[in-house]
C-alpha cells in the first residue's frame, strides 16, 4: 500500500511513467514538425481559437512550436531548444527538434533493454563529441577567398530557402540576401537591413534597395526631393507650446486676453523653431506631431519636415544617418546631425515612402517584399529573416559543410567508428546516437515521397565508401554529389544542432519523477 505524502492538490509520476511521459511529449513534438523539414516539407497553418481571423500559414520550426501552449514538461525543453537555435543561428529549427526527439525515440528502446539512463547519457556524450570532431574535419573554410566566400553564401542561401516559401524565387532572394549581408561588411547587426511588406504585386516583385526607406512623407508644399541632406533627428513636443502652469485654471474676461495668451504660445513655438535653424540643417525629422504652425515655419525656412517618424524608425534612422535623437535645442555645436545624399518620394505599390540614399553608414539597405497576402509575406519574411541571420553568423564562423543528409551520415559514419572502440553497454548508446544521426536524411526523403530506406542505404554506402560529397539530391530521388549541387550549410547551424539536440535529450533522460503541484497560495498556512 502506497502512502499520500502530498495534500490534492499535487500530483506525482514516478520512475517508469515519468520517462515515459517524458519520451512521448518529445516525440509527438518531433513528428509535429519533422514533416516540415527539408525542400519537399510541408507547411502548417496554425488558427487562434480566440481570434478566427489570426491564421498563420509557416514552415519555421521555431514558429511552430512557440505559437502552440504545451502541457507537457518535455515537450516545453524542446520548444526552448528551437528558441535559442532561432535566436543564436536563426535556422535549423526543425532540425534540432527532430534530432532531440529521434535521440529520446533510440534512448526509450535502450531503457526497455534495461540499461541505466546514466548510461546511455555517457554515450551520447562521446558520440556528441566524436560527432562535432567529424564535423569540423569535413568543414571547408573560404573566408579569405571572397568571390569563392560568396558562392559559398549564395549556395547557404538557397539551400535554406529551398524549404521555405521562397523557394521558387530562390535565386532572386539568396542573391538579395547575400548582397544585404555583404553590405554589412561582417557585422551581425541585422537592424541595419530593414525589410518593408507591402501587399500586392507577386513574390518575385520584391527587391532590395540601397538606403533606407521611411513610411512617411514630407509636410505640404515642401520639395519631394532634397540632396545633400543635413539631418536633425528629434523627439520633442512640436505642437504649439501651451503655456504649462501645473493645477492652474485660466480665466479670462475677453477674447483679446484669450488671444494674447495664443500669441505668447506662438512666439513660444516660433522660438523653437529659431534655436532649430541655428543646427544649418535642411531636413528636420521628428518622433512627435508637428503642427500646422511650425511646419509653415519650417517650409518658409527651406527646411523639410517629417512628423511622426515612428520609434523604431526613428532609432534605425539614427544609426542609418549617423546622427543622434537629440531633444534639446540650446547646443547646437554639441548635436551630431545625420547625413545622406538624397532624400526623395518614390512609390511603393500605391503609397508613398522616403528614400534615404547614400546613407552614412553604407551598411544600411531596406528589402521591399512584395505578394499576394498577408500570410505570405509573413511568411516570406520568416524565410528571408532566417536566410539573412544564418548568412550573418557565416560571415563571423566561416566555414560551411554539405548538406542533404552528407554531414549527418559522415557524424554518423564516426560514431559507429567510436561505438566499435567501446565496451559493454556504453557502446549500445553510442550506435543509438548514430541510429538518431540517420534520421534525418531518412526524413528528408521520407517527406519527398521517395522510399527513405532504400535511398539513405545507398546513402551510406556511399559515405562509408569514402564519398564524402554524397548527399541526397531530392528533386531525382538519387544520391548526388553535394558539392557539385551548391547544397551547402553553415558549420556553425550543423554543429549548435548537433549540441543543442544532445544537451536537450539528456536533460529530459535524468528524469525520473514529475511532480506537478498547484502554487502555494495564502491559505495554505502549512
Amino acid at each position: 500500500m502506497s502512502v499520500q505524502i502530498f495534500n490534492e492538490q499535487a500530483t506525482e509520476e514516478r520512475a517508469e511513467n515519468a520517462r515515459m511521459s517524458a519520451f512521448v511529449g518529445a516525440i509527438a513534438v518531433g513528428d509535429l514538425v519533422k514533416s516540415t523539414l527539408g525542400p519537399k516539407g510541408m507547411d502548417k497553418l496554425l488558427q487562434s481559437s480566440t481570434n478566427p481571423d489570426a491564421a498563420l500559414v509557416t514552415n519555421d520550426g521555431a514558429t511552430i512550436l512557440k505559437s502552440i501552449p504545451f502541457d507537457n514538461p518535455a515537450a516545453k525543453v524542446l520548444v526552448n531548444i528551437s528558441k535559442v537555435q532561432d535566436d543564436e543561428v536563426g535556422d535549423g529549427t526543425t532540425s534540432v527538434t527532430v534530432l532531440s526527439a529521434e535521440l529520446l525515440r533510440e534512448a526509450e528502446k535502450l531503457i526497455e533493454k534495461k540499461i541505466h539512463p546514466q548510461t546511455i547519457i555517457e554515450g551520447y556524450r562521446i558520440a556528441r563529441t566524436v560527432s562535432i570532431e567529424a564535423l569540423e574535419k569535413h568543414a571547408v573554410n573560404n573566408g579569405d577567398n571572397p568571390a569563392l566566400f560568396r558562392n559559398d553564401l549564395l549556395n547557404i542561401a538557397r539551400t535554406t530557402l529551398s524549404s521555405k516559401i521562397l523557394s521558387q524565387d530562390k535565386e532572386l532572394f539568396s542573391n538579395l540576401a547575400v548582397d544585404a549581408i555583404l553590405r554589412l561588411k561582417g557585422s551581425t547587426n541585422l537592424n541595419n537591413i530593414q525589410i518593408i511588406k507591402k501587399v500586392g504585386g507577386k513574390l518575385s516583385d520584391s527587391y532590395l534597395d540601397e538606403g533606407f526607406i521611411l513610411e512617411k512623407k514630407f509636410g505640404i508644399s515642401q520639395p519631394k526631393r532634397i540632396e545633400n541632406a543635413k539631418i536633425l533627428i528629434a523627439n520633442t513636443s512640436m505642437d504649439t507650446d501651451k503655456v504649462k502652469i501645473f493645477g492652474a485654471k485660466f480665466k479670462v474676461d475677453s477674447t483679446s486676453k484669450l488671444a494674447e495668451l495664443e500669441k505668447a504660445e506662438k512666439v513660444k513655438m516660433k522660438n523653437k523653431v529659431e534655436k532649430i535653424k541655428k543646427f544649418g540643417i535642411n531636413v528636420f525629422i521628428n518622433r512627435q506631431l508637428i503642427y500646422d504652425y511650425p511646419e509653415q515655419l519650417f517650409t518658409d525656412a527651406k527646411i523639410n519636415s517629417i512628423e511622426h517618424a515612428d520609434f523604431d524608425g526613428i532609432e534605425r534612422l539614427a544609426l542609418v544617418t549617423g546622427g543622434e535623437v537629440v531633444s534639446t535645442f540650446d547646443k547646437p555645436e554639441n548635436a551630431k546631425l545625420g547625413y545622406c545624399d538624397v532624400i526623395e518620394e518614390i512609390l511603393i505599390g500605391e503609397d508613398s515612402f522616403l528614400k534615404f540614399s547614400g546613407v552614412a553608414a553604407g551598411e544600411a539597405c531596406t528589402v521591399v517584399l512584395r505578394g499576394a497576402t498577408d500570410q505570405v509575406l509573413d511568411e516570406a519574411e520568416r524565410s528571408l529573416h532566417d536566410a539573412l541571420s544564418v548568412l550573418s553568423q557565416t560571415t563571423r564562423e566561416t566555414k560551411t559543410v554539405l548538406g542533404g543528409g552528407c554531414a549527418e551520415m559522415l557524424m554518423a559514419k564516426a560514431v559507429d567508428q567510436a561505438a566499435a572502440n567501446e565496451t559493454g553497454k556504453r557502446a549500445l548508446a553510442v550506435e543509438a546516437f548514430s541510429r538518431a544521426l540517420r534520421q534525418l536524411p531518412t526524413i528528408l526523403a521520407d517527406n519527398a515521397g521517395y522510399d527513405s530506406s532504400e535511398l539513405v542505404t545507398k546513402l551510406r554506402s556511399s559515405i562509408y565508401n569514402g564519398i564524402y560529397t554524397s548527399g541526397l539530391d531530392l528533386n531525382n530521388g538519387t544520391i548526388g554529389d553535394m558539392r557539385e549541387l551548391g547544397i551547402v550549410e553553415s558549420f556553425k547551424l550543423k554543429r549548435a544542432v548537433v549540441s543543442s539536440a544532445a544537451e536537450a535529450a539528456e536533460v529530459l533522460l535524468r528524469v525520473d519523477n514529475i511532480i506537478r503541484a498547484k502554487p502555494r497560495t495564502a491559505d495554505r498556512n502549512h
